[in-house]
């Protein structure tokens, strides 16, 4: 995966050297275009030439095989087969002819086919929001028959004595996802401020929810704990082997949030967009009756994550890039995903949790909404009426010392 930062970027091998630019598609996205191969190598050079017709021919004769095999009795069978079908048929399209995106590593239609589990995805989304609750848990138990079974409830403050068997009977996937999770938001983000604020706000958010899910409460100790492992995770002598699944070559982020309004927003909206992202993995797996230890849960975060990479990267080109003035498929495609799946929580979610908000959360909410808003005012809003102000008066006072108005004035005199 590199990260295409100049115009130009060029990729040295042993056998060639490929010269890749950026250019924008009517200036409106990042696209990636082979420009020339200074030395042929048919063994790489092969997997960068499209091989469409070939692709489709292949393609459609295994579809005449299937057509001449004997058809399976078992209906359900049928059914699982020729969906599996169609998503690799759909795939397969996704990788031949959608556009690239902003990274080359390790292959531009690797990237395609994310883009197509995202279209996916979101297809299926937008049919579950068509389905009532029961029905949606259904289906899921169609995918997984272990599935269709209410959850028990679980606190992780009850016992929060720091032994051994605590510590172990705290563990679970999501345990696991905060700390991976940490170096994922790193490696997307590119921001080392940003991440804290995000990991912050999220323990914010698990306390201000803690009336809703009972497993967003937690034991201080054990917080800590975790905070200390993830670090040691992250920082100590797995650092250098995670290492070598980072890109070669980074673009450093540069959000610049006090540089503009603009900017500000645009912060807070994928501050925002990260924050709901992590609290619907715990909505849905609630409301849908999915353990936390079922692979479903896995593949979610395996996609938003794959998707989101890019999907940054193109949000931050919108934002930076005065010739980009159109919003990245991969970024308008994932914001589609987390909140789809915002507006399925919330629509299975009625009903479900009768406790009232506590009044401490709600005037925390407001004080911090409310410095925010102020934050603006202060650090926006007051400048740009005083330049506003200040604006008529410059004018009045450059015509008035204009030749042609003195010239006036002495005629009247």
């Amino acid at each position: 995966m590199t990260d295409l930062s100049t115009p130009y970027h060029t990729i040295n091998s042993p056998h060639k050297e490929i010269e890749e630019k950026i250019v924008s598609s009517d200036a409106r996205s990042v696209q990636v275009r082979s420009v020339a191969y200074t030395e042929n190598d048919p063994t790489t050079e092969f997997f960068y030439r499209p091989r469409t017709l070939t692709v489709l021919t292949a393609m459609l004769i295994g579809l005449v095989y299937v057509a001449m095999y004997p058809e399976a009795d078992d209906t359900a069978t049928n059914i699982k087969f020729g969906t599996w079908a169609g998503i690799f048929s759909f795939l397969l399209f996704a990788m031949l002819q959608f556009r690239d995106g902003p990274f080359i590593r390790p292959h531009p239609a690797f990237w395609r086919i994310v883009l197509g589990f995202g279209v996916l995805y979101q297809m299926f989304l937008v049919f579950l929001l068509f389905q009532n609750k029961r029905d949606a848990r259904y289906i899921f138990s169609c995918i997984d028959p272990s599935l269709g079974v209410p959850l028990p409830e679980r606190s992780y403050a009850e016992n929060c004595e720091l032994t051994y068997e605590n510590v172990r009977d705290q563990l679970d996937i999501f345990v696991i996802y905060h700390i991976v999770g940490w170096y994922a938001k790193a490696v997307v983000l590119r921001d080392y401020w940003f991440c804290w604020i995000l990991s912050v706000m999220f323990e914010i958010m698990e306390y201000s929810l803690q009336h809703q899910l009972n497993n967003f409460a937690e034991c201080c100790g054990f917080l800590m704990f975790w905070c200390v492992i993830g670090s040691v995770f992250i920082l100590g002598k797995v650092k250098r082997t995670v290492q070598q699944f980072t890109p070669h070559d980074w673009t450093k982020f540069e959000w610049g949030t006090t540089k503009s309004f603009k900017n500000y927003i645009a912060v807070i909206g994928l501050l925002f967009a990260f924050l709901q992202a992590e609290l619907n993995s715990f909505y849905l797996k609630y409301l849908l009756w999915i353990p936390p230890d079922n692979p479903i849960n896995s593949y979610r975060a395996i996609l938003l994550f794959m998707c989101s990479i890019p999907a940054t990267r193109e949000a931050y080109q919108y934002l930076t890039d005065k010739e980009c003035k159109r919003f990245g498929p991969q970024a308008w495609l994932t914001m589609a995903n987390i909140m789809t799946e915002s507006i399925i929580c919330f629509k299975f979610g009625r009903g479900e949790f009768p406790n009232p908000v506590p009044t401490y959360v709600v005037i925390f909410w407001t004080i911090l909404i409310s410095l925010l808003v102020g934050y603006v005012i202060w650090q926006f809003g007051i400048p740009f009426l005083k330049e506003r102000l200040e604006t008529p008066i410059k004018e009045q006072t450059e015509t008035s010392a204009s030749p042609f108005a003195k010239r006036l004035k002495d005629k009247k005199v």
